[in-house]
């Protein structure tokens, strides 16, 4: 009888869950890829081009929920004016179906941010993305960095 459950909740999930294909998941990749490059050139009008254009479009920055495209443009055109980059961890990156027209992202990523002028550490970041599939593509619909802990140097020998 446990058998029988569990193989119909097995089934159950198979057609819940649809899974992203294969050409989808290159695309997804590639979605990101456009993101960090425009993201690293400031260039605002192709990072505009890749959040969906939504008032349900979040980033969560430093504590703060930044909700519509045209919020999270302002925010990042003041951001460009300083230091901004974005390093990914590619090998790492890993896409989530969520369905046929939804995926998650999760990357560990190490940003670079600062004033114009100042030293820009190294801060590591896990980026989670959640993108859609739109009749132009896909589109990024959240933007979720978790901070890391600095790593801690290895103690004196």
């Amino acid at each position: 009888m446990k058998i029988a459950a569990c193989l119909m909740a097995s089934m159950a999930m198979a057609l819940i869950v649809r899974p992203v294909m294969a050409g989808d998941n290159d695309d997804i990749k590639s979605t990101f890829e456009h993101f960090v490059s425009a993201q690293n050139s400031h260039d605002l009008s192709s990072v505009r081009n890749l959040l969906l254009d939504s008032p349900d479009f979040l980033w969560i920055t430093r504590g703060t929920s930044i909700w519509g495209r045209e919020a999270a443009l302002k925010r990042f055109d003041s951001l460009y004016k300083g230091t901004w980059k974005l390093t990914p961890d590619m090998a790492n990156l890993k896409v989530i179906s969520l369905s046929s027209t939804s995926a998650q992202i999760f990357v560990p990523i190490t940003f670079n941010i600062g004033a114009t002028g100042q030293p820009a550490p190294d801060m590591p970041f896990l980026m989670n993305q959640t993108l859609v599939k739109t009749s132009t593509g896909w589109r990024i619909a959240s933007i979720l960095p978790i901070a890391m802990p600095a790593a801690n140097p290895a103690p004196p020998k």
